[in-house]
């Protein structure tokens, strides 16, 4: 399969199911054989890869050209009660960039926490300086992976939209992952073209282009209620709108990795790179009248 971009990798969440063995190095393979080329690891369940697996991983994905990204484990909580459970999660969280940059990942993913029973502003302040410890002892050990918070399903998580863009803009270091199911989910809503350009603009606003220029970003299809998401479902099942999704990232001009983690992970991420070269192809938005003047200045 023709690549989407050089600039633009499709990828999927963990190993695929249809892949013949159950490791990373073999998913590695599969995936090239498919043409996809993008693999984001999951430590999701714990830090078990030992460093001769993650030096393999390394050369590997190097080898065959595909873009490695990694997820921490999910029991990572910063806003803990218990002062040593925080502290864990923050060793955690630091382990878990140490071994992502082990297997030439650039990018980590995370989960922060959830409220508990704390005020959101409490929660926010709390995360925020955990981070900044996790922040500097990576520069300081000149980790080469970044860290990147994810936006959350669950409205009792920490990681609304605007939570996120205001941690990286006050937090040297610190990106955003991008998770369009778990947006829609939290907020019931944003599930057209307008509204899917509307939150890229707003992260260009808030960080840069450059954070759309090096974009990590997770799809799925989802089901949700008034508490949230519940889980994740195939793209083809959902009321999610992928199709309007996939063509405001189009007229955004975003590069970086998309990351598929729905059920049937590696046949969504084909179906989206496919419709992704059909957009290239064209050249043109489907709505006619739009152009990229557009994205960049509609309010």
């Amino acid at each position: 399969m023709t690549p989407a971009s050089d600039d633009l990798r499709f990828g999927v969440a963990g190993i695929p199911h249809s892949c013949p063995g159950n490791s990373s190095l073999r998913a590695i393979d599969y995936l090239v054989s498919i043409g996809l080329d993008a693999l984001e690891l999951e430590f999701v369940q714990g830090l078990k890869m030992g460093q001769e697996t993650a030096g393999q991983i390394k050369i590997k994905a190097s080898q065959l050209g595909i873009k490695l990204s990694a997820h921490a484990p999910y029991f990572i909580n910063l806003n803990a009660e218990d002062p040593g459970q925080r502290m864990r999660s923050q060793d955690l969280l630091l382990n878990s960039l140490r071994l992502a940059a082990s297997t030439g990942a650039s990018d980590l993913v995370f989960h922060a926490g959830y409220y508990g029973r704390k005020t959101p502003a409490e929660t926010y302040s709390r995360i925020k300086d955990s981070l900044k410890d996790i922040l500097s002892i990576s520069r300081l050990e000149k980790i080469p992976a970044r860290l990147r918070i994810e936006t959350m399903g669950k409205r009792q998580q920490f990681g609304s939209l605007d939570e996120v863009l205001s941690l990286c803009r006050e937090l040297d270091g610190l990106s955003p992952c991008l998770d369009f199911a778990h947006i829609l989910a939290r907020e019931g809503k944003i599930n057209s073209y307008r509204d899917f350009s509307q939150v890229l603009r707003k992260v260009e606003k808030k960080l840069g282009r450059r954070a759309l220029s090096t974009a990590h970003i997770h799809i799925s299809g989802v089901i949700f209620n008034q508490h949230g998401e519940i889980k994740h479902i195939n793209l083809d099942e959902s009321e999610f709108h992928y199709d309007d999704w996939l063509q405001a990232v189009f007229e955004a001009g975003i590069k970086g990795t998309i990351i598929d983690e729905s059920p049937a992970r590696e046949a969504d991420a084909l179906r989206l790179k496919n419709l992704y070269l059909n957009l290239q192809e064209k050249g043109t938005r489907a709505e006619p009248g739009h152009n990229r003047h557009d994205f960049l200045d509609t309010d």
